[in-house]
């Protein structure tokens, strides 16, 4: 039996043993195996909005620490590039920039916003040079809308990846999204990022944990449904809250979703509400910390402070509480693994099956 083995059947399975959580050996081979092949929000359209735009991310910073930097070029088409020079190592772009050609400070290495070589002052004696391999390595780039997402090591195309969230929730203008930084805040919580996201995938603790979203959605009608990377979770509204107008051609039509909860493996939360989108990212620091980005993109300002998605900075801080406590008591000798409720844990099920295949 493999060390993250989970029971395929619900009503059998035990949950994730809680090594997981807390050997350090464990929160190292993730990188590689779990985070290095998914996809991963990297920023919005707007930071490279037109051709000559450059803009300097790095992912997942204070775990994977991956430099790369978004560039438009002169034919407008957008390019994720390793933002590492390929003489040298240093940073390429520093920060947001326009310009036609990437040059390095160091030693003054030229590239095209393409990633390719261009030229290197005082080389004219170096042999077979230049290669591709003094190109800066390009990795792709999915857009969904504004969001733009890319991979280390991809293993399966980014349209099958959130292929069902699109299919789902695709009517809605996620060409209009407009990021809104006043609306937007990190968070640092000291539990391991996996509990954050467990919490996340269920209702169950809904009318335990969080009194004021309960008073806006109809808990009895929560309910979830399994993808092969992602899932999701419906929150119907009360009558006369604030809800979608749902085309005729949804499977929800008829219902009043006032939430489309949508996660997708391993640390990304899509939060879908009548005024937009509150997407949250979820950064490991250590084994026993995490950063939680709430992006907040919004499409109709007239309903933010609405039903569902209102008052999230307290949902949030109550999240916060509940998984700082499950942090310490992971840790006691007395407890290695839990059961699931078959009716209301299937999401964090499924997060702890793709764990448990994915660190082998």
């Amino acid at each position: 039996m493999p060390k993250f083995f989970v029971d395929p059947n619900i009503a059998r399975a035990k949950t994730l043993d809680t090594s997981f959580y807390i050997d350090p050996a464990n929160y190292e081979l993730a990188k590689e195996q779990i985070f290095a092949p998914s996809w991963q929000y990297i920023g919005h359209a707007d930071q490279v909005k037109e051709s000559g735009d450059c803009y300097p991310v790095i992912m997942l910073e204070n775990y994977i620490n991956e430099p790369l930097v978004l560039t438009r070029d002169k034919s407008a088409i957008l390019h994720c590039l390793s933002n590492v020079c390929t003489h040298r190592g240093n940073l390429v772009a520093y920060e947001p920039c326009k310009t036609s050609q990437l040059r390095c400070k160091y030693h003054g290495r030229l590239f095209d916003l393409d990633g390719r070589f261009r030229s290197m002052p005082e080389f004219k004696e170096v042999e077979n040079f230049p290669t591709a391999a003094d190109d800066l390595t390009k990795l792709p780039v999915f857009q969904w809308g504004k969001l733009l997402f890319t991979s280390l090591k991809p293993q399966v195309p980014a349209a099958t990846y959130f292929k069902e969230m699109i299919d789902r929730v695709g009517w809605l203008p996620m060409d209009q999204l407009e990021f809104r930084a006043d609306l937007s805040q990190d968070y640092i919580v000291k539990a391991n990022w996996a509990l954050y996201c467990e919490n996340y995938l269920e209702g169950f603790h809904i009318p335990f944990v969080h009194a004021g979203l309960n008073a806006v959605l109809e808990f009895g009608e929560y309910s979830t449904e399994i993808f092969t990377y992602c899932n999701l979770q419906i929150g119907i509204g009360k009558k006369g809250d604030s809800c979608f107008d749902l085309p005729a051609d949804s499977p929800d039509y008829g219902k009043d979703v006032a939430a489309y909860y949508f996660w997708a493996f391993p640390n990304m939360m899509f939060n879908f509400y009548p005024w937009g989108l509150s997407f949250n990212l979820v950064q490991p620091i250590s084994p026993s910390e995490c950063k939680v980005s709430f992006l907040s993109f919004v499409y109709d300002s007239t309903k933010l402070g609405t039903g569902a998605g209102s008052g999230l900075d307290t949902v949030e801080h109550e999240d916060e509480e509940v998984v700082q406590q499950v942090q310490k008591g992971i840790r006691s000798r007395f407890y290695d693994h839990g059961r699931y409720s078959v009716k209301h844990e299937k999401g964090t099920h499924h997060f702890h099956s793709l764990i448990a295949a994915f660190m082998g």
